[in-house]
């Protein structure tokens, strides 16, 4: 064998050797490039792109540009977040029953599993009786007029046996810690002045069984696998005009909790939150007059919002008066037929971004589901309420379903809001998620498209938005 042909033989050996062989790890030659440091998931206001995952690659650089920059900031923290959902109605949930089984079983996955595939809301709101989105008025208690019940024997969730129940177990099965907050729109008609499911008032004499109705409720459904993590005294409790509603004032909620309702769950080892209010950012007095009580205090958690009056800072303004309490967002509707463009801005605007940036531990939409008439709704009840999903033998989903799984699908229970500076036209909010990633959600509320710099920890990455749309990013 000759010398030149040995030199060769060893060269190659050499070479192989020094890219992995018996000696070491192999050493790819020229490394894959990153796909990208960010994940970027979409929905345009044309529809071109609903909750769609971008398969550009967005790399974070030392480099600086031209374009304006949102800096994200996690040194600074805020209020920890329990979720984003809906109210899952009476009516709601009797659509989805009457789903066939395989479409049934499709749909609930799609809401509720968390995984890479799903949207998996963490939160919902539902009625304590029926709703105006109910087929029907009731209650849990309901005997014929004239007729008293102080004593409760009579009380009895059959009624929601036949749809909400097996619905919410299916729910639990799927996402086990989902965090559900029960809201009656009406006590008993008996409970009532006036003797009717529209309007009226908690009569005092009342009270004591009123906030034993809540107690049986809550051991009620527990017995059916069911935990309620929270009430609110009343919907709406200033707005005696809906069918089913009930007028109470702040002054009466406040002597109903630290008379009756706080002590019965003491009692009763009841670890259900109270939350008071659930009613318009117009009277932030409300809250405020609740809290505000030094014996009611201690049993209330704090105050939920709806925004059909007044302005979303007012979040704000209670959180600041009451630091130590904390403040949730638990109802919108989208109004039929709906504007797809215009409403995804303004409750991605007000809701997703202004209400958690205003404190806010969750937001919620109202309500799931509806059939294409809207319905079911009582007489006299919302006639004109677009659910997130229009479900008649099949589903579709709408505006709302999009809002909410922009930040439910990313932003996980126990996340935890962060710095970041908002512009009025690249108006954004950002977490921090349990398992260490962060979110970014981004609404573009200018007039045209917007190219722009996300900046995380000294180093920043270049994306657009088109005019209306809607982008969350998570790294």
């Amino acid at each position: 064998m000759n010398n030149k042909f040995i030199a060769c033989i060893a060269t190659l050996f050499l070479a192989c050797s020094s890219k992995g062989g018996s000696n070491g790890p192999v050493t790819p030659i020229d490394p894959p490039a990153k796909a990208s440091d960010v994940a970027f998931w979409l929905t345009n206001p044309d529809k071109s792109a609903l909750l769609k995952k971008q398969t550009v690659s967005l790399i974070f650089k030392d480099t600086v540009n031209i374009y304006p920059t949102i800096k994200v900031d996690e040194t600074k923290t805020f209020q920890s977040m329990d979720g984003f959902g809906y109210t899952l109605t009476g009516g709601s949930a009797s659509l989805i029953n009457s789903l066939a089984p395989a479409v049934q079983d499709a749909l609930l996955k799609e809401l509720f599993q968390a995984d890479s595939t799903f949207i998996g809301v963490s939160y919902l709101r539902i009625s304590i009786g029926a709703s105006d989105l109910s087929a029907t008025t009731f209650t849990y208690d309901d005997i014929p007029s004239g007729q008293t019940d102080t004593t409760l024997q009579q009380f009895s969730i059959e009624k929601e046996k036949t749809d909400l129940i097996p619905i919410l177990k299916k729910i639990i099965a799927l996402a086990p810690d989902i965090k559900i907050l029960g809201s009656p729109w009406s006590a008993p008609v008996w409970m009532k002045t006036g003797g009717s499911f529209i309007g009226g008032s908690l009569k005092p004499e009342y009270y004591a069984a009123y906030a034993q109705y809540f107690v049986k409720y809550i051991q009620a459904m527990k017995a059916e696998g069911i935990t309620i993590d929270a009430i609110t005294p009343q919907n709406e409790p200033l707005h005696g005009g809906n069918n089913p509603s009930m007028v109470m004032q702040a002054a009466e909620q406040a002597a109903f909790i630290k008379n009756n309702l706080g002590p019965a769950f003491k009692t009763a080892g009841i670890g259900t939150k109270i939350i008071a209010y659930d009613h318009n950012a117009d009277r932030p007095d409300y809250p405020a007059a609740v809290l505000g009580d030094a014996a009611a205090y201690p049993f209330v958690d704090g105050s939920a919002f709806h925004l059909y009056g007044g302005d979303i800072s007012a979040l704000t303004q209670v959180h600041n008066a009451f630091p130590d309490k904390n403040v949730y967002f638990t109802e919108q509707w989208v109004g039929g037929p709906g504007e797809f463009a215009s409403d995804l801005k303004w409750h991605v605007s007000t809701l997703i971004i202004g209400a958690t940036r205003n404190w806010s531990r969750n937001v919620l939409e109202w309500n799931l589901a509806a059939d294409p008439a809207y319905k079911p709704h009582t007489d006299g009840g919302c006639s004109t309420c677009l659910g997130a999903l229009t479900i008649t033998g099949a589903v579709s989903r709408n505006v709302s379903y999009y809002i909410i799984a922009h930040a439910a699908k990313f932003v996980r229970p126990g996340s935890v809001r962060i710095g970041s500076e908002f512009t009025s036209q690249l108006e954004n909010v950002a977490f921090k998620t349990p398992d260490g990633k962060r979110v970014l959600i981004v609404l573009n509320s200018a007039a045209a498209p917007q190219t722009f710099n996300i900046q995380s920890n000294g180093k920043i990455v270049t994306t657009t938005l088109n005019n209306g749309a809607v982008g969350t990013y998570i790294w």
